[in-house]
């Protein structure tokens, strides 16, 4: 059964990525690195979705209509043996670390582009961080 999640890839004013470190307690993509996001709710929404989830992980609210939906991947989540839909959403903000709390995982910072597709990325992030930071969505943001 193919299950929906949703995350937002939060650009600073220098065009750093927002990322959170996970730690060894989720059951997809322990110790691996992606931007805030997670499982829908039956029914909700993708964007109310994901802007949820950016809330919960960081206390950042966002309003959904900030949020710009950069594409939807198939993702296949090993822990689950299925192949899932991740809908993949973008905004910037004029934000710093300091005004992120880690709610989950290790740790949340912005990283550099170039730190960020040397990381150990999730399985969703490994298809969307680089595929974003190479879009024409992410050169719009930091012009």
């Amino acid at each position: 059964m193919a299950r929906e999640f949703a995350g937002v890839i939060v650009v600073d004013r220098r065009g750093w990525i927002l990322l959170q470190e996970r730690d060894e307690h989720p059951v997809i993509d322990p110790e691996r690195w992606g931007p805030p996001g997670g499982h829908l709710e039956d029914g909700e929404d993708p964007a109310e979705g994901a802007a949820r989830e950016l809330e919960e992980e960081t206390a950042v609210r966002i309003d959904p209509a900030e949020l710009t939906l950069w594409r939807a991947i198939e993702v296949f989540h090993e822990a689950y043996g299925s192949w899932d839909r991740m809908h993949v959403y973008a905004t910037r903000a004029d934000l710093v670390d300091a005004d992120i709390e880690c709610r989950e995982g290790r740790q949340i910072v912005f990283v550099e582009p170039g730190a960020a597709r040397a990381l150990d990325l999730t399985a969703s992030a490994s298809i969307s961080v680089p595929g974003f930071l190479d879009s024409d969505l992410y050169a719009t943001m930091t012009a």
